[in-house]
């Protein structure tokens, strides 16, 4: 079994283990590449990303380039075996694609072709699936449209928000990924074409966070479940002197029939902290709320405070 020379491409936290995951795999770490530095806070201080912070603490060589022609010419330098590349934030460029010897092998927690983009535990969960993974593959020039290498399914639980799902994908796709490293280093490699129906999987923007009542409480759920780690889910409570955005950081739907009411009425305040409000199709029991520019409260502490009651309507 040959060691490997390879270079990791990471940013954001949910990387890191993934660069300790191959830290601990016994190939040599030839250099790691992160987005550069971004000014965050009122200060506007530049802050380094996790996976650049930590490699530091590692102790491996990092590299921060902020253009296509930078990039190209650090991976040309380090000359690696093989790429891997976890949340790197930026499409690796086709002319940049051959300097891995073996290729760049990419960490996807969707089970490809479904959702494809930036954001795939997000939109599982918007969309209500039962079931997702995680697939290494190879990079091409499109978008998570590269040959699969492995590929491991996981069940969405219904508990599951988009915090919950991130960690259990996470500890499954480091187990792919250290078989399929070790599967290389032994001269295994796959590269079977992706097949089934694709999709997509976009940035999330603000204004998908906003929920609209009319629509069925189960399309909502899958709002407040899937934006959890942000934008987080909100309603607008328009009052006569302003309006006041409300996230609402964990809800339910409620068993049993429902009761009558427009679209945004409150149905009524339950005895566990939230209260019910009628949705297009079915109800929607809101469990957990921040509102804005106060701390979290239960559902009914924040009616209360309002002295909303029974079939006054959230608009």
């Amino acid at each position: 079994m040959s060691k490997l020379k390879i270079i990791f491409l990471g940013t954001p936290d949910i990387a890191c283990s993934f660069l300790s995951a191959i830290a601990d795999s016994g190939h040599e770490i030839a250099g790691v590449i992160s987005q550069p530095d971004r000014p965050v806070g009122r200060g506007l201080k530049l802050c380094c990303a996790p996976v650049n912070a930590l490699a530091q603490e590692l102790c491996f060589k990092t590299y921060k380039p902020a253009t296509r022609a930078e990039l190209h010419a650090v991976i040309s330098e380090l000359k690696p075996d093989l790429a891997v590349v976890v949340a790197y934030g930026r499409l690796i460029p086709r002319e940049t694609l051959p300097l891995a010897r073996l290729g760049f092998l990419n960490v996807h927690f969707s089970l490809l072709p479904a959702y494809r983009g930036a954001a795939p535990v997000q939109w599982a969960l918007i969309n209500g699936e039962k079931t997702t993974g995680v697939t290494l593959f190879w990079l091409d020039s499109g978008m998570d449209t590269g040959p699969v290498f492995l590929r491991r399914e996981e069940p969405v639980l219904p508990s599951d928000d988009a915090a919950s799902l991130f960690s259990r994908l996470s500890a499954s796709g480091r187990g792919l990924l250290e078989e399929g490293l070790k599967m290389i280093a032994a001269g295994e490699i796959l590269r079977e074409s992706q097949t089934g129906p694709a999709s997509a999987a976009p940035k999330l923007t603000p204004g998908l966070a906003v929920l609209d009542f009319s629509l069925p409480a189960a399309s909502l759920l899958g709002k407040v479940r899937g934006l959890a780690c942000g934008p987080k889910a909100r309603f607008i409570l328009e009052q006569p002197d302003r309006k006041t955005a409300v996230q609402v950081l964990s809800a339910s739907v409620p068993e049993g029939p429902g009761k009558e009411g427009k679209p945004g009425a409150v149905l009524s305040v339950e005895p566990g902290g939230g209260f019910i409000v009628k949705c297009g199709d079915g109800a929607l029991l809101i469990e957990t709320v921040k509102p804005e520019g106060k701390k979290e409260m239960a559902g009914s502490d924040f009616l209360n405070g309002l002295r909303l009651r029974p079939g006054d309507m959230l608009r």
